[in-house]
């Protein structure tokens, strides 16, 4: 086979028009092109005057492929190679591996040692996915909040409640083990090739319990609703855990323990530090969510094209470098989304963006996030960080009423420093209110100036983006972890062993697939012993 990349190709093609194309970019004849298969597909709105799909394929071709290939790799043409499959060796260990968390690391370290023959130990605070579910809209709905199962606690971890998006980059062959699964699980076989794949909160929520099945039936065990309180460390060994579950405390020993807690368990964090883990501060970020509607969006990239039946709700990515040194930069963008409330502590407000598969909702909405550094922070405490953030979260559930709802202002009003007192063509999302008020009354001045300057530049590189009446809905401080726990190359815990520090509440990823990988990093080292 051929690989062929940087294809342009009409957002009105067919297969006829595909093969034309790869015949004119091959310089060949289009009779000479007999199969085509996408690998690889997203929009290029470089043009808004002519948007084209760009496309990697991969064709086959009569007659010799290599005169075809002669000369042509400066063309983006090249000899297909085989990608490595991912493979899972029987292993036979002394004793039953726990893991703690069951969001992305947790699910795929327990899925490759029970593949293994491992029977993995999973325990998970939160509910599974379906109780789940109807404590986040009892939330929503209400305001009555479950701090053990809600929108970071449970079943899929945090990113149940998200857009699904997926950021693979390079696929190696741990990347496409993860997209593999998925899709076996339920979720759209689109991800194994689209340029932005996503898979949706509705999908997500059936593909993690149908990988949880795999892994039960492969010998795995997962305890929901059970939330680990202490740890057993002798001599630099973890020896065991302490966990609660539904209301009675057990013991469970353990040797080889896979620490894949999420970036919302502080609660473990501090369990750690007191159990002489060794953790240290990292840089993190902190911002809002910023509202549009989908139709802004959709004509700010898509222009004259903005109504085509070929194109998906629109999406975009921005980063800006501040004269400051700082940075702010936008996360996980939702097309057709909402944006809810994802805090899992009392008194504190949090929110996050989330989007169905069909991404079919009115609004559009991005996190706009500015990096806060160690030096920014009031002590070198590895949990300054931590504090850091509560004391934004406090914040803003004051400014929002102290009843959940969240703070919201007007971009208009923001630019101005003054207080909103309605709203434009732009209606809020956030469930289960808003109330306006100020984003300098929960976040700190050096975010709100850092977020003023940046909106502005955001406005210049894409038109239209600094609409007046777009909605600020704030805070978002769970993108990232501000904890990081040292690990060995080995992947221990510094000074633990047996204890193996995963995913993003350990600081070592930032998304769905990279948590997922690390989880079966971590998996593998378990099974290298």
């Amino acid at each position: 086979m051929i690989k062929i990349t940087n294809l342009l190709v009409p957002l009105s093609y067919d297969q006829d028009s595909l093969k034309q194309v790869i015949a004119d970019r091959l310089q060949i004849e289009m009779g000479r092109v007999v199969s085509v298969e996408i690998t690889n597909i997203s929009v290029d709105v470089s043009d808004k005057e002519d948007i084209r799909f760009k496309m990697t394929v991969l064709a086959s071709v009569t007659g010799s492929e290599r005169d075809v290939l002669l000369g042509k790799k400066k063309l983006g043409i090249t000899r297909d190679e085989p990608q490595e499959l991912y493979r899972v060796m029987p292993k036979e260990l002394k004793e039953r591996p726990v893991i703690i968390g069951f969001g992305p690391a947790g699910i795929f370290a327990a899925l490759i040692l029970a593949e293994a023959g491992a029977r993995p130990i999973v325990l998970e605070r939160g509910s599974d996915v379906d109780r789940r579910t109807e404590k986040v809209s009892q939330f929503w709905e209400n305001g009555y909040l479950d701090t053990k199962t809600n929108v970071q606690f449970g079943e899929g971890g945090a990113g149940t409640f998200s857009d699904g998006k997926l950021k693979v980059g390079k696929r190696d062959p741990r990347k496409i083990k993860v997209l593999t699964e998925l899709v076996s699980a339920g979720a759209p076989e689109e991800i194994m090739y689209l340029g932005k794949p996503h898979v949706g909160t509705d999908r997500l929520k059936e593909t993690i319990k149908n990988i949880r099945k795999k892994i039960i039936a492969l010998g795995g065990e997962i305890h929901f609703d059970a939330q680990v309180t202490d740890f057993h460390i002798q001599a630099g060994q973890i020896k065991g855990l302490v966990y609660e579950e539904k209301g009675e405390s057990k013991k469970q020993s353990a040797e080889k323990v896979i620490l894949a807690i999420g970036n919302s368990a502080r609660d473990t964090l501090v369990q750690l530090k007191e159990n002489g883990v060794y953790l240290e501060q990292k840089n993190f970020s902190v911002g809002i969510r910023i509202e549009h509607t989908q139709d802004m969006i959709n004509h700010i990239q898509y222009g004259s094209f903005a109504n085509s039946p070929m194109l998906s709700a629109a999406d975009y990515k921005m980063v800006v470098h501040l004269e400051s040194g700082r940075g702010v930069y936008t996360f996980c963008m939702c097309p057709g989304g909402e944006v809810v409330a994802a805090t899992s502590e009392e008194n504190a407000v949090v929110t996050n963006g989330i989007s169905d598969f069909a991404r079919d909702g009115r609004n559009a909405n991005t996190a706009l996030l500015v990096t806060v550094n160690t030096s920014d922070l009031e002590s070198a405490d590895p949990l300054e960080g931590i504090r850091f953030l509560k004391k934004i979260e406090e914040a803003a559930f004051i400014a929002g009423g102290s009843n959940y709802n969240a703070p919201v202002q007007r971009l208009d009003d923001f630019l101005q420093g003054q207080n909103s007192k309605n709203f434009g063509v732009v209606k809020p999302t956030y469930k289960p209110g808003t109330h306006f008020a100020k984003v300098e009354s929960y976040l700190p001045d050096f975010v709100a100036t850092a977020l003023r300057e940046a909106i502005i530049e955001m406005g210049l590189w894409m038109p239209g983006f600094a609409n007046p009446e777009a909605i600020l809905t704030g805070p978002e401080t769970r993108s990232s972890s501000p904890v990081r726990i040292k690990r060995t190359e080995g992947l221990e815990a510094i000074g633990i062993k047996g204890l193996y520090p995963c995913g993003e509440g350990a600081g070592y990823s930032g998304g769905i697939i990279s948590a997922a990988v690390d989880g079966i990093i971590c998996a593998e080292k378990i099974l290298e012993i």
